[in-house]
């Protein structure tokens, strides 16, 4: 439904044939019997009678019957076909332009590319492309960069046969004989596990069905652990040990959360010694543990859950390390010695708790301790030897973006990191501890004629209508002119805490050079500015979130940033649910939006807990069985406020194997829109019937959905210009 997963920055689409303004008539009259008869006119679902039941009041949902959980219902496949087939007549003209930004986006890319390796009991592993293929090969050598190459997989071979294809991971064991992995050839998140020889490349006949992707050996190598799902919610669940050479129907239960509103997910610690398995709801989480190298399997707890405490730890040299928010709202970085980890009194700061800095997350090693902030929006890395005095990582711009990578080797003496801003390709250093000395790994490469002085970025802050200063991250050609005539693109997401950075993304470049301004919007909901600035755009405050977009946008029209007739604002998932509520709040401030899998029908969903995703974020979005929740949620879901007035220009995406956002979501949406707005605006529903939450697998299919998007909107520009004229 909405997870930051789900926020499809990698799809950039926009599309857009005409303003937010006009009013009048729908410009056809589709057949409402034969939806599919006629592609030149705009399909029109059927209504159907349905109430959805609630205490706190029923509705009426005329196109609820379009929701079919097993995906086969004829009537639904048809209306979906016809919606299709009616976008791709509006994109049509738009073709040759398509193949133009295709290839100018992928020739950027360099196609023979590889990843930085990283040592990992052994072996350095790493991932490399070949010229043309889809997927990556991931490839070791064994102790040192120059040895021979073992191929572990080669992906593009794996996918061959099927339209849709994920590895979604991979763990090797212990002894560096055997390869568990697994693969998603629905997009539906439901994994199949598998395991095969490394050296011979022989599968074995374990095979584990509809689970997560997670999978951890235990250090025999003659077993793992696996999550389980809930087959109907899809919701992780159980942990189960799988013995090699057995079915998996006597896989051995290790753990089960009843809880509705708990998650389960698996992992190892640096030391190897234990097996964690994390639960964590929206606001609360608890660790159990295992010992990777005993005989008898039994979980004990790190620290019991208590509500609102959100707890991860790492183990390494006898001590845990843990980042809490235990009276530390921005997170601290605490450490415990193992025997001692039940009693908080014994927990020590590493990293004090500050009101005016947010700890992200820590890369925990024997010499050192590498721990993610954000202080005033930017995310940094401080370090902390073992000897000697903790620092920051420096950085030569004003504006950036720092990543924290977690290596596995618990002996390193280098902390590595990512670099980037919106004019900075994302590069990869190491800083060595001890000497201080910089190593430059990567800097991912930017092939054509691209050069980042060509480029200015910078941040300004908006001023919300309750006072809040909302950051913007702004980029634009140098040649582009700041004086209110330059069509723009906006981009948020606004939700869990997620925070869009502002980092380089080459795909952009098409539209930077064609004169658009790029900014993204640092709403409430996320967590730029803390904890505090997501704790704003949730539950009761949620439309802070909605109202922060709108004002960000009047403040960038009005600095002249961006025509007032050329805005254009994208956003998926949860971002999706923001496009929905900006569209009802102000149509006119919008030529085009596009809202990719959008959680857009809050309320109806909410109320079934049969869906995926659904009582794990009663805590984000409040739980419509209270009246106050329902209510203020009634008030600004998207679905339920559409209106008989002007909308923009509206693309919007869905797939229809989606586990996060169902697929009917948006097309009820769609056809609710369609019913009763007033202008002659395109209205284009994409449905991928072959994928889930994140559109098409592929390296480069990906693309071509964007070059088709982005020659969509060039198309729209020109349109405006010619009316203007």
């Amino acid at each position: 439904m909405r997870t930051p997963l789900a926020f499809l920055l990698a799809s950039c689409l926009l599309v857009a044939c005409g303003g937010g303004q006009s009013t009048g008539a729908s410009d056809h009259k589709p057949d409402h019997k034969n939806p599919g008869t006629d592609s030149d006119k705009p399909p029109v679902a059927a209504e159907k009678p349905f109430t959805v039941k609630s205490a706190n009041g029923d509705r009426q949902d005329p196109y609820y019957w379009l929701r079919d959980d097993k995906r086969k219902n004829p009537e639904m496949l048809a209306y979906l076909a016809a919606e299709n087939a009616y976008t791709s007549k509006k994109l049509a003209p738009t073709k040759a332009v398509q193949e133009t930004l295709y290839k100018e986006i992928v020739g950027r890319i360099k196609q023979d590319d590889a990843s930085v390796p990283t040592f990992d009991n052994g072996y350095w592993y790493y991932s490399r492309h070949e010229v043309g293929a889809q997927y990556p090969i991931h490839a070791r050598r064994k102790q040192t960069k120059t040895a021979a190459e073992e191929v572990i997989f080669d992906v593009s071979k794996m996918a061959k046969d099927h339209n849709f294809y994920r590895l979604g991971n991979y763990a090797v064991s212990e002894d560096n004989k055997l390869v568990a992995y697994a693969e998603d050839t629905v997009g539906r998140n439901q994994y199949t596990l598998r395991v095969k020889e490394l050296a011979t490349g022989k599968p074995l006949a374990d095979t584990i069905v509809a689970v997560t992707a997670g999978l951890v050996w235990h250090n025999s190598g003659k077993s793992f652990f696996y999550v389980g799902k809930e087959p109907k919610t899809l919701r992780s669940y159980r942990v189960y040990q799988h013995v090699l050479g057995t079915q998996q129907k006597d896989d051995k239960l290790v753990y089960e959360e009843k809880d509705k509103s708990y998650y389960t997910s698996i992992g190892k610690s640096k030391s190897r010694k234990k097996i964690f398995i994390y639960l964590s709801s929206t606001t609360t989480s608890e660790t159990w543990m295992l010992d990777a190298n005993a005989t008898t399997i039994k979980p004990t707890v790190l620290l019991p859950r208590e509500r609102d405490h959100e707890y991860r730890a790492d183990h390494l040299d006898g001590r845990f390390v843990i980042r809490t928010n235990w009276q530390a709202k921005n997170f601290r970085l605490m450490e415990v010695a193992e025997a001692s980890h039940a009693d908080r009194s014994k927990w020590r700061d590493i990293v004090a708790h500050d009101p005016n800095s947010f700890v992200h997350g820590m890369a925990v090693y024997s010499n050192f301790v590498g721990v993610g902030v954000r202080t005033k929006g930017l995310r940094q890395i401080l370090v902390i030897p073992k000897q000697g005095k903790r620092f920051f990582i420096d950085a030569k711009e004003s504006a950036y973006t720092m990543y924290l990578s977690n290596t596995p080797d618990p002996k390193a003496d280098s902390v590595r990191y990512s670099y980037s801003s919106l004019t900075t390709p994302m590069t990869q250093y190491e800083r060595n501890i001890k000497t201080g000395k910089r190593t430059l790994l990567k800097r991912q490469p930017v092939l054509g004629n691209f050069d980042q002085n060509n480029y200015v970025t910078k941040q300004v802050m908006a001023d919300a209508r309750d006072g809040a200063k909302v950051a913007i991250s702004v980029v634009h050609h140098k040649d582009t002119k700041v004086d209110g005539t330059a069509p723009a693109y906006l981009i948020a997401y606004g939700s869990y805490g997620s925070t869009v950075d502002p980092v380089f993304r080459s795909k952009i470049v098409s539209l930077l050079d064609r004169g658009f301004v790029y900014a993204i919007l640092h709403i409430r909901g996320s967590q730029k500015f803390g904890r505090n600035w997501y704790e704003d755009g949730k539950l009761l405050n949620k439309k802070n979130t909605f109202n922060d977009f709108v004002d960000a946008t009047k403040h960038l029209i009005a600095a002249k940033y961006a025509s007032p007739k050329k805005v254009f604002a994208m956003g998926g998932s949860a971002g999706g649910l923001l496009m929905g509520a900006i569209v009802n709040q102000a149509p006119e401030l919008y030529r085009g939006v596009i809202s990719h899998v959008p959680f857009v029908d809050v309320v109806t969903t909410m109320l079934d807990e049969s869906i995926p995703l659904t009582t794990n974020e009663f805590d984000e979005w409040g739980n419509p069985k209270v009246k106050k929740y329902y209510d203020y949620m009634l008030s600004y879901s998207p679905y339920d406020r559409v209106e008989a007035k002007a909308y923009p220009t509206l693309l919007v995406t869905t797939g229809l194997w989606d586990s996060q956002v169902q697929y009917w979501e948006p097309a009820k949406w769609v056809a609710k829109l369609r019913k009763l707005k007033t202008d002659k605006n395109p209205l284009l529903l994409h449905v991928n019937m072959k994928a889930g939450h994140g559109g098409k697998s592929g390296r480069y299919r990906r693309y071509r959905e964007t070059a088709r998007d982005y020659a969509f909107l060039l198309h729209t520009l020109k349109q405006a210009d010619s009316r203007a004229r």
